[in-house]
């Protein structure tokens, strides 16, 4: 194991602790050229971001991203997986490609497409509202909908990765809960929600954790479609962070936002992951203290 743990320390342990001295100095461009420019700032860094309303607008934005894309983006996933195992669908294989083929394709083309569809005045969403007497929409130049926008774009391109995970999950749910369920008078709906959906409690567990992950990372789509405009509406933490680190060559401060970032998601994760083991522990206690009632009614 020596050779994979040493390529692990060299290129994630070695960055991740470098990163994190750096958030604590004031590293820019002038001390890549002259170390002495190095100075240890301690907190100022992270006390910085607190005074820093950029900072704030760009976590705002990247909340709202989560907190609206990530759902919508599971349940379309959910959606999807559910349509390609259905029985009387044909040509699932070939549904199953043609779903997952956005999250393969490269970014810029995406961008080409949807900008073209997001045109003010060329695009095909606002020929469509057109249609039914709607006025024109600037998706991408108006604060009120570049974000919207964004998030349509990401939970196309994104939602073909969670089906394929909740097509393996519907694939473990064993047929005889539903040959009981309809033995016992039970409908589609009363299926999907007494059979289908607690048997994919873990799969939403994995789902939820990793989609809330990847979007909290928001980057690629802002940056390629909007730089974080128009009026900082579309900005996201790690976009800020780039144009400190990258744009500005803020490297402490950018290394900051860094690790605010890890915070944050790390105590989201551990709060999915808590509130999952307290469900299943409140199930546990509720199993034994029904039996034992059953039995003394009995």
């Amino acid at each position: 194991m020596a050779p994979a743990l040493g390529l692990i320390g060299v290129f994630f342990l070695v960055p991740v602790v470098a990163s994190l001295v750096l958030s604590f100095t004031d590293f820019d461009i002038y001390a890549i050229a002259d170390a002495r420019h190095l100075r240890l700032v301690g907190a100022d860094n992270y006390a910085g971001l607190l005074r820093d309303p950029r900072f704030w607008t760009a976590l705002r934005n990247t909340l709202y991203f989560v907190l609206v894309g990530g759902p919508l983006s599971v349940a379309v996933s959910l959606g999807a997986a559910l349509l390609v195992s259905a029985r009387l669908v044909r040509c699932r294989g070939l549904f199953r490609t043609v779903f997952f083929l956005p999250v393969v394709t490269t970014l810029v083309a995406v961008a080409v497409v949807w900008r073209y569809l997001y045109h003010p005045r060329f695009g095909l969403l606002n020929r469509g509202l057109a249609l039914v007497g709607l006025g024109p929409i600037d998706w991408l130049g108006d604060p009120a909908w570049a974000m919207p926008a964004i998030i349509l774009l990401a939970v196309w391109k994104n939602f073909g990765f969670n089906m394929i995970i909740f097509v393996a999950g519907l694939q473990n749910v064993p047929e005889r809960l539903y040959e009981a369920a309809r033995i016992d008078g039970a409908g589609a709906w009363q299926q999907f929600r007494r059979v289908t959906l607690p048997m994919l409690a873990p799969t939403f567990v994995f789902v939820g954790v990793v989609t809330m992950i990847g979007y909290f990372q928001l980057f690629a789509e802002p940056y390629v479609m909007t730089q974080g405009g128009p009026a900082d509406s579309t900005l996201s933490v790690v976009l800020l962070m780039y144009e400190e680190g990258f744009r500005w060559w803020s490297m402490g401060h950018g290394a900051a936002i860094a690790f605010v970032l890890f915070a944050i998601i790390l105590a989201c994760t551990a709060l999915q992951l808590g509130l999952r083991r307290l469900k299943l522990r409140e199930g546990q206690m509720a199993g034994p203290v029904g039996r034992r009632g059953a039995e003394e009614g009995a």
